[in-house]
């Protein structure tokens, strides 16, 4: 039985201050802490196919940044789009697809690296590299030629955000941190014809400034949609 690297399936919670700096920025109309507490805090149960086991509790996410110069392997570039709801659906595709066979766990975490918003104030990227397995249980994944495809189905801003943005426009106006859940499939194979697929869901926060390209602030311990 192999394990998955099922990146929204463990996610590591948003440390105290990021957290509380973006639900107040983002989320400041939903005008209590205890609401944002209960909107941002918690754990995904996860999802876990019969073939392929996630690989919760194996994410190092005090992890720091890769150095420049690790390379990319098989991640994607971070697209130039000025839409968060597109940019968090292309994000996500990013974060359910990864290749074993031609990529390096440092390659992999730099690749997710760059997607990152380079406001240090805004970005949480615990809660991205503590998606990726520690180095022994991707060591496994190597050894069993372990991929993924993913296909994404759709993208949305969650019925909590659009009440915050209709009750006071202007708070996004500081930081323009968007918060998206995106649905979507995620395909796993390994050598010897194994494999399963099962469905996925993550709430990704985009920061989308006037002019610029979007980029990834932080992914939300739990979905909401």
């Amino acid at each position: 039985m192999k394990r998955s690297l099922s990146l929204s399936s463990y996610g590591v919670g948003w440390s105290a201050n990021r957290r509380i700096a973006i639900v107040a920025i983002t989320l400041a109309v939903l005008l209590a802490l205890a609401a944002a507490v209960a909107f941002f805090t918690g754990r995904d149960s996860g999802h876990s196919d019969s073939g392929s086991p996630s690989a919760a509790g194996s994410a190092a996410p005090s992890e720091k940044a890769p150095k420049p110069g690790t390379g990319a392997g098989s991640v994607p570039k971070p697209p130039k789009i000025a839409e968060p709801v597109a940019f968090a659906k292309a994000a996500a595709q990013m974060l359910w697809t990864y290749d074993t066979r031609d990529t390096t766990r440092g390659q992999q975490l730099a690749g997710m690296r760059a997607w990152m918003t380079k406001e240090t104030k805004y970005a949480d990227w615990s809660s991205v590299n503590g998606q990726v397995p520690d180095p022994t249980l991707w060591s496994r994944m190597v050894d069993n030629d372990q991929h993924a495809k993913a296909t994404v189905t759709e993208g949305h801003f969650p019925s909590a955000f659009k009440a915050a943005l209709a009750e006071d426009p202007s708070a996004i106006t500081k930081a323009y941190i968007y918060v998206v859940t995106v649905n979507g499939k995620q395909e796993i194979a390994w050598k010897k014809g194994g494999g399963g697929a099962e469905e996925r869901a993550v709430t990704l926060a985009v920061q989308c400034r006037p002019s610029r390209d979007c980029t990834l602030a932080a992914i939300a311990p739990n979905v909401t949609q």
